[in-house]
């Protein structure tokens, strides 16, 4: 099997369960939209945007520390795999302890006072999450595709099905709808009051899970701390997470800034929280472009590392991400075609009066993962530094430009402010790449479908059906001939070098 059909191999199974898994927790999206309103749907997305802030704390750039050294020493990955583990269960021990410490204050300073369990839970669910950072990684190098992908998958189910049972079945107990023996049973552990809590504890639960379910995994630890041999690895990963820290605040910022600089009545009739609510849903369609970004990732940094000290590994490196940005192009096509359709998976009308900044959000997420492919040089050229100050302007770029489009274009743009930090991060990291590690990305072929791509949609959603069944069978149509063209004209006429 050649280098890249096993990376395709190892790239579906990752995507099928991160497209199922993804899928199903999208059913979510539907159900928060009719069980919240948009001002409490707000806050589930402002606390998890704190969440992907502390979860690169957490695990401060350790776990690619842990693929590079493990990779290049494969006979110490035991030990790596012990020092990783340990160094970030004690400090997540550590960091976990201080959010607990001063819940109060954290509380009062986001002004959700009386909150103090938000705190209290995500401390925990931050915790695991990064405690099980190293386990899964371990996976993925020892190539256990399968295991990781069903480890998620049950994860995100359990997910699921205890969101239902506290936001539906407990609440129609306690009404007397359902199972009305069990009343008195469930009015002793469930409190109507929490509402949003409830996806909190949904979400620790079900991470707690994990711990039972990597079990294996997680029983090869030997709790190490040996400084000599720890410092290379922090050496190696304090500009990822100083980087992933910038790539928080371009991913998240927006909605912090959007509670707290969007001018009253903006939107007429919405506070900032119910326009952070709408933003948040809206959002959650770039999913269909994420879904392909972190499938990608799972498989692809594995694969670069393992290929880094091949002849043929440029040219191999160049096919890798042509092929991404063709699959990008198609997705980015379907789903900016079809809002129409997409808008009805928002139970209530308020939510959809977003769904314009779908496409922007769409193709920023294209030149995210456009950067993933070529980032691959500063981690093989052990120049990390460089992610740090390419993420960091972005990062700077992200908050001034938020803070002056925020108040005169809403969200609209915010989402305008992720593209063009996203585009150019890309660019940035592609001219340094070419400097340091030259890989021949066919850039004009690149710019040139997605250019197209752009035509295509503009050029479909001028068009105006009587019918939304006709409208989605053109649609259908025209990006199946899109993707027979891209077929014929690129991934058919592919050479894989040294396959």
């Amino acid at each position: 099997m050649s280098a890249i059909k096993k990376l395709a191999g190892d790239t579906v199974i990752y995507g099928a369960s991160s497209i199922l898994g993804r899928l199903l927790n999208y059913l979510l999206v539907p159900y928060y939209t009719y069980v919240f309103a948009t001002d409490q749907y707000g806050v589930v997305t402002e606390f998890y945007a704190y969440a992907a802030f502390f979860n690169v704390l957490y695990t401060y750039g350790l776990e690619t520390a842990y693929f590079r050294f493990a990779t290049l020493k494969k006979e110490d990955e035991p030990g790596i795999f012990n020092l990783t583990t340990s160094a970030i269960l004690l400090s997540s021990i550590f960091f976990s302890g201080l959010l607990i410490l001063f819940a109060t204050p954290i509380t009062e300073y986001l002004q959700h006072p009386g909150k103090e369990n938000y705190i209290i839970w995500f401390a925990f669910i931050l915790a695991i999450d990064a405690v099980m950072a190293i386990p899964f990684a371990k996976l993925r190098l020892e190539g256990k595709s399968k295991q990781f992908a069903l480890a998620k998958l049950i994860n995100i189910t359990l997910s699921i099905v205890l969101n239902l049972f506290f936001l539906s079945l407990c609440p129609a107990i306690l009404r007397g709808e359902l199972l009305s023996s069990l009343k008195s049973l469930v009015a002793q552990f469930y409190n109507p009051e929490l509402q949003v809590g409830y996806v909190f504890i949904a979400n620790l639960m079900a991470n707690a899970a994990l711990i039972l379910i990597l079990w294996r995994t997680l029983a090869q630890l030997r709790i190490t701390l040996n400084w000599p041999n720890l410092k290379p690895l922090i050496v190696y990963a304090y500009p990822i997470l100083f980087a992933g820290l910038a790539w928080v605040t371009n991913e998240m910022l927006s909605r912090w800034a959007l509670r707290f600089w969007l001018p009253e009545n903006f939107y007429p009739g919405l506070t900032s929280e119910e326009a952070l609510g709408i933003f948040g849903a809206v959002y959650k369609f770039s999913v269909f472009m994420t879904l392909a970004v972190q499938a990608f990732r799972y498989a692809a940094e594995p694969f670069f590392f393992s290929r880094a000290a091949d002849k043929n590994s440029p040219a191999l490196f160049s096919q890798v991400s042509h092929g991404f940005i063709l699959f990008g192009c198609i997705i980015l096509l379907a789903v900016s075609t079809n809002l129409d359709v997409l808008e009805h998976l928002l139970r209530r009308s308020e939510y959809r009066q977003g769904m314009h900044v779908v496409p922007v959000l769409l193709l920023a997420n294209l030149f995210l993962g456009i950067y993933y492919n070529v980032s691959i040089w500063y981690k093989l050229t052990n120049k990390t530094y460089y992610s740090t100050w390419i993420a960091v302007g972005g990062a700077g770029l992200t908050v001034v430009l938020n803070y002056f489009l925020i108040p005169i274009a809403g969200y609209e743009g915010s989402s305008w402010v992720t593209l063009i930090v996203y585009f150019l991060m890309a660019a940035v990291c592609y001219y340094y790449g070419q400097r340091h590690y030259p890989v021949p990305y066919p850039v004009v072929k690149d710019l040139t479908y997605i250019a197209i791509t752009l035509l295509l949609i503009y050029a479909v959603n001028l068009i105006e059906f009587n019918s939304l069944y006709v409208a989605m069978v053109v649609r259908l149509a025209i990006l199946l001939i899109f993707s027979g063209m891209i077929y014929v004209l690129e991934v058919k006429k592919m050479k894989i070098p040294g396959g």
